[in-house]
C-alpha cells in the first residue's frame, strides 16, 4: 500500500499519461480529419483516408473518455472547476465532436458530392476545433483561470468565454492543432501511397515547423511569465483544503522546477527533438519513423507544460490561494488506492488489444482497395 503523497504524485502522473495517450492515439485520428480536405484532392483519395483510420478511430476515444473520467476521480475538485469555468469551450468541443461519428458513417451512404463534402469539412470541424480548444484551455491553466472557492467550497468563475482566446492561449491553441496535424500526416505517411503520401509528408513538415515556432514562442513567453508559489508550509501527505496555503504570484515562477532539477531540461529537448526528427523522416516518407518522432514530440510538449506549474494543476489568476495542486484538489487515499490498482491491471489490457488492433489492420490503403470495396469501406 502505497502512502498518501505517493499516490497523489502518481495519479499526477497517470493524468498526465492519460493525456499523452489521447494525444497519440485519438490526436492522430483527429489529425487526419483535419487534413482530409486539403490531402484528399478527389472522393477516392478522401476515402482512402478515412478508411486508414476507420477501424480503430472509435476505439481510440477510450483515452479521452479515461483521461476524462480520471480527472473525475482522482481531482474532483480540477472536474467542477474547469467544467464550470470552460463551460461553453467544452460544449463548444462537444458540438464538433458530433460532427466525427456522423460524418464517418454518413458521408458514403450518399452518392451526391455535395452530401460528401459537406460530411468531409464537417469531420474537418469535428477534428480540428476540438485540437485547437484543448489547447487554448491548457494556455489558459498556464496563465492562471479566473476563479475562486466561496466558504462552502463552491467554484465561482469570474471570467468569460471571449477572455479565453487571449494571444496565449491562442499560441498553446495553435501548438495543439498543429502537433495533431502533425501526428496524423505522419500516420497518413505510413498508410497510404502515391499523392496522398506526398501531400501529406508536405502537410507533416509545415505542421512540424509551426509546432516548433509556436512551442519556442510560448516558453520565451512563460520565461517573463507571472507564475506562482506556495509561500506557506504545506504537508503533502495530509489531507488539505485548497483553502488552508498561501500562494502568490512571480514573475518566472513556472521556470522554478527546471531550474531545481536541471535533468527536467530534457522534456522540452524532446519536444523539439521530435518535431525536428518528423520533419526529417516525414521528407524521406519513413512514415513509422516520422510518427515515433511526433509522439516524442507530443511527450516533451505535454509534460513540459505540467511539469513547468508542478505542483499547481489549476492555478487561480484572481484568488491564488484557490488555486488547485496535486497535493489538495485530490480524492481521498482510499480512492486513489483503489483507482491505482484498477489502472494497474486495466491499462495493459488496453494497451494490448490496441496493438494487436493495430496489427491486425496494418498495410497500405490504396484508391484501388476503395474501389474494390466500394460498399464494404467507409
Amino acid at each position: 500500500m502505497f502512502d498518501y503523497v505517493t499516490l497523489k504524485f502518481i495519479w499526477w502522473l497517470l493524468v498526465g499519461v492519460l493525456l499523452l495517450g489521447f494525444a497519440i492515439m485519438d490526436g492522430h485520428d483527429m489529425g487526419v480529419g483535419g487534413l482530409l480536405p486539403f490531402v484528399g484532392k478527389n472522393d477516392d483519395e478522401r476515402r482512402a483516408i478515412l478508411n486508414s483510420v476507420g477501424p480503430h478511430w472509435e476505439g481510440n476515444q477510450v483515452w479521452f473518455v479515461t483521461a476524462g473520467g480520471a480527472i473525475f476521480a482522482a481531482w474532483p475538485l480540477v472536474y467542477a472547476a474547469a467544467f464550470s469555468g470552460f463551460y461553453f469551450a467544452m460544449l463548444a468541443v462537444l458540438w464538433a465532436l458530433f460532427f466525427r461519428p456522423v460524418g464517418f458513417d454518413y458521408r458514403s451512404k450518399v452518392g451526391d458530392p455535395r452530401w460528401r463534402n459537406a460530411w468531409d469539412w464537417g469531420i474537418f470541424v469535428g477534428s480540428a476545433v476540438p485540437a485547437l480548444v484543448f489547447g487554448v484551455a491548457i494556455g489558459n491553466v498556464i496563465q492562471g483561470v479566473p476563479f475562486h472557492f466561496e466558504d462552502n467550497m463552491m467554484p465561482v468563475y469570474t471570467g468569460s468565454f471571449w477572455a479565453l482566446f487571449n494571444p496565449f492561449a491562442l499560441i498553446a491553441g495553435v501548438v495543439s492543432l498543429a502537433m495533431l496535424v502533425s501526428h496524423g500526416a505522419n500516420y497518413l505517411i505510413l498508410r497510404t501511397e502515391g499523392d496522398i503520401q506526398r501531400r501529406a509528408g508536405r502537410a507533416s513538415v509545415i505542421a512540424s515547423v509551426v509546432m516548433l515556432a509556436g512551442f519556442a514562442i510560448g516558453g520565451f513567453i512563460v520565461a517573463g511569465m507571472q507564475g506562482y508559489l506556495i509561500t506557506s508550509p504545506i504537508d503533502p501527505g495530509a489531507a488539505q483544503s485548497p483553502l488552508d496555503k498561501v500562494a502568490i504570484q512571480q514573475a518566472g515562477a513556472w521556470l522554478g522546477n527546471f531550474k531545481q532539477h536541471p535533468l527536467l531540461i530534457a522534456l522540452p529537448a524532446l519536444g523539439f527533438l521530435g518535431g525536428l526528427l518528423s520533419i526529417v523522416f516525414a521528407l524521406s516518407k519513413r512514415g513509422g519513423l516520422a510518427f515515433i518522432s511526433s509522439a516524442v514530440a507530443e511527450l516533451g510538449i505535454i509534460f513540459t507544460a505540467g511539469t513547468a506549474i508542478f505542483p499547481f494543476v489549476m492555478p487561480s489568476s484572481s484568488d491564488p490561494r484557490s488555486s488547485l495542486t496535486a497535493w489538495d484538489c485530490v480524492s481521498s487515499q482510499r480512492t486513489l488506492s483503489i483507482m491505482f490498482w484498477v489502472a494497474l491491471v486495466m491499462t495493459p489490457i488496453i494497451i494490448a488489444y490496441t496493438t494487436w488492433a493495430y496489427r491486425v489492420m496494418r498495410g497500405k490503403v490504396t484508391v484501388e482497395f476503395i474501389k474494390a470495396n466500394d460498399r464494404s469501406a467507409y
